[in-house]
């Protein structure tokens, strides 16, 4: 099952929180003693930074399940700390990242030291519109199976943000990404309804995943929907992404959106009525579509709004795509749209020639 830390910091007293937090997935993750304090200390700084630099946000944390890397090369668990505010941004972003840089009377070590003791830390910064900094910590040595950090020499990433409905302990929402020789697969279920049930929904079709990444989607999701009947079923969506042949297959059950950008062009993959596990239709229609260097895959679940807005600002594709998820959630959120189930976003894209070793 998908646990999550959803903590929201708007006063000092949830910074420890935040601690206490990191500490608790680093545990669940399965990192050792000092990477469980390097997370610790990188989620504590986040928040402190959200709370003298943003007016405040929330901190997500759990753990990545992205596995792109040629099959037996994975480098261990990662845990993902990831910081949304709707704050005023950060004017200089390449002073904020220099130890010693502070707007405040601190010390200003707090993004410069996340840099600094992350595996993996991004930050993307829009002048009034707000802030989402990203770190993963990841274990010394390869400890779960199931769980990999991507590899910058892989040809492509993915990423995702997953939010519990109402600060829940459990998401009813997973998505996971496995790769297989030259081609790689990526889900997003979403189990019926929230809470732990529908987390064992959505947690059983990511366990399936990882015996069945080898199928094309509309197979997947027949085997899928054997396994899904013990539990109250999902919508599900599968991407499979040919790296050899340059093309995307897609197949969907049930309300998990998906948007693909090629170029400046944005175009919806359709999902078909049902319930994976419970009804399965006789035929499911699938697609196959380009994909190119350019090219860029949204996976959402119905949390999101179905018209929400891409964001803006620099090309999507040079982000780390967790940061494009959290993006997207973070402004799609409004007090004025009450939220009423799980919210997750997933994200595929190529990897951009700089990042490559």
């Amino acid at each position: 099952m998908t646990r999550v830390w959803d903590v929201p910091v708007h006063d000092s007293t949830r910074v420890r929180d935040v601690r206490v937090a990191a500490e608790a997935a680093a545990d669940h993750t399965g990192l050792g003693r000092d990477r469980r304090a390097a997370a610790a200390l990188v989620a504590t700084e986040l928040a402190t930074n959200l709370l003298k630099h943003g007016g405040g946000g929330r901190i997500l944390i759990d753990t990545v399940d992205a596995d792109l890397a040629p099959p037996g090369t994975g480098r261990g668990p990662a845990l993902q700390i990831a910081a949304l505010d709707h704050g005023p941004g950060i004017a200089d972003l390449d002073a904020a990242l220099r130890d010693g840089f502070s707007t405040t009377a601190s010390l200003g070590a707090g993004l410069g030291t996340c840099r600094r003791i992350a595996d993996r830390f991004e930050v993307h910064t829009v002048p009034g519109q707000g802030t989402v900094a990203l770190a993963r910590v990841q274990a010394a040595r390869r400890d779960r199976p199931g769980h990999r950090v991507p590899d910058p020499s892989a040809p492509v990433r993915a990423g995702g943000i997953n939010v519990p409905l109402a600060g829940a302990a459990f998401s009813g929402d997973a998505w996971a990404c496995v790769r297989t020789d030259d081609h790689v697969s990526l889900l997003l279920a979403d189990g019926l309804g929230h809470g732990e049930a529908a987390a064992k929904a959505s947690g059983a079709a990511v366990d399936q995943l990882h015996h069945w990444a080898h199928l094309p989607p509309a197979d997947l999701l027949g085997q899928l929907h054997t396994a899904l009947r013990d539990t109250r079923g999902a919508a599900v969506a599968v991407a499979r992404l040919d790296l050899a042949a340059g093309r995307l297959d897609f197949a969907g059950i049930g309300n998990v959106g998906a948007r693909l950008l090629t170029g400046d062009t944005w175009r919806p993959l359709l999902s078909h009525p049902g319930i994976v596990g419970a009804h399965r239709p006789a035929r499911l229609p699938h697609c196959r579509v380009p994909w190119t260097a350019d090219s860029l895959l949204v996976l959402h679940s119905d949390g999101l709004p179905s018209r929400w807005t891409p964001p803006a600002g620099a090309p999507p594709i040079a982000w780390d795509p967790a940061v494009t998820a959290a993006v997207i959630v973070r402004d799609s959120s409004s007090a004025a749209r009450p939220v009423r189930d799980d919210t997750t976003v997933a994200v595929l894209t190529p990897t951009p020639q700089d990042h490559r070793r």
